[in-house]
């Protein structure tokens, strides 16, 4: 049965069916915690008291800094809302700043020259043990290489992100990362109902994204393949799968699209960021995201992360 992993500010809480459970360790940062494996067991198996987890202020159960790493345009419904095939996508990679993660109920703070701020959840991967570059990995070798799962949403400025053609700062202002509020601690067998987890994204209750894992193109297994090429990851590092469909962006039509390529850049983006203002879809100032990741039996659960939209 796997485990769900609460922190607060100078603690880490194990959840369980009647609360939340002090766990006694002197671990600070995701990874210490991860090699402390016997004391987060131990506060499941005690009798200790129990906490109502809706009185604690939870943090992210990811510490930074840490490697913060990003799977692109991974779902075949999002491929398809880019404009692109999903018979053809490459398995792709970009980095955040870890500095951009925050809690699971934290504001969304909109940076002042930001005006098209969008929002992807997605299954964060959070690594339990170091991968050097040049490491073969198999299928079996996945249970203990991934230590667990958290709930993420990859808040992107795009009106930053594609004139730029980058997506670092587009996706890397603080807040731009929250996660949490539980870290899943995968047990044998866990991984096996991957593509059976359902990811669903809400704005003031209006459902935007929804999707199972069964729509995603490149799984854990091809990503850790492909990544361990070229970047060393350690416990605690976190990798971001890619979001489904139903982001406020998509690409515009085909007719537009090619009008739009015969134009000089600067009147061709004024064009596009003209349409984008009046898509109601971006975040606005007040917006509740909430963001739930879970398989339809609740067997793994990764929570409810609730974050609010704040214009600085």
């Amino acid at each position: 049965m796997s485990l769900s992993v609460l922190r607060t500010r100078d603690r880490w809480w194990v959840q369980l069916p009647g609360g939340a459970r002090e766990i006694a360790t002197a671990a600070t940062t995701t990874a210490e915690l991860l090699a402390d494996r016997a004391a987060i067991a131990a506060a499941a198996a005690g009798t200790g008291p129990l906490t109502d987890p809706a009185t604690l202020t939870l943090l992210s159960p990811v510490t930074a800094p840490c490697r913060v790493i990003a799977q692109m345009t991974n779902y075949t419904s999002h491929v398809r809302d880019s404009g692109m095939n999903p018979d053809t996508v490459p398995l792709t990679f970009f980095r955040k700043a870890s500095g951009s993660i925050s809690g699971p109920h934290d504001d969304v703070v909109k940076p002042p020259h930001v005006t098209l701020l969008d929002y992807e959840v997605e299954i964060g991967l959070v690594f339990g043990q170091p991968i050097e570059v040049g490491t073969n990995i198999e299928p079996a070798d996945l249970p203990r290489l991934i230590a667990g799962l958290v709930i993420t949403d990859d808040i992107s400025a795009r009106d930053v992100q594609l004139p730029k053609t980058q997506f670092y700062e587009a996706k890397s202002y603080p807040t731009f990362t929250p996660a949490g509020p539980v870290l899943v601690l995968l047990e044998d067998g866990d991984l096996d109902r991957f593509t059976d987890l359902r990811l669903t994204l809400r704005v003031n209750g209006e459902i935007r994204q929804d999707s199972t894992v069964a729509d995603m193109i490149h799984p854990p297994l091809d990503a850790l393949r492909t990544l361990s090429r070229f970047q060393r990851v350690d416990p605690g590092d976190l990798l971001l799968t890619g979001t489904p469909g139903g982001t406020a962006l998509v690409a515009p039509p085909k007719p537009v699209e090619i009008i739009g390529a015969l134009l000089p850049p600067h009147l061709k983006w004024k064009a596009f960021f003209r349409r984008q203002a009046a898509n109601p879809r971006y975040l606005q100032d007040g917006d509740i995201i909430e963001a739930t990741i879970a398989t339809a039996d609740g067997c793994l659960d990764l929570g409810i992360q609730r974050t609010p939209v704040r214009y600085a």
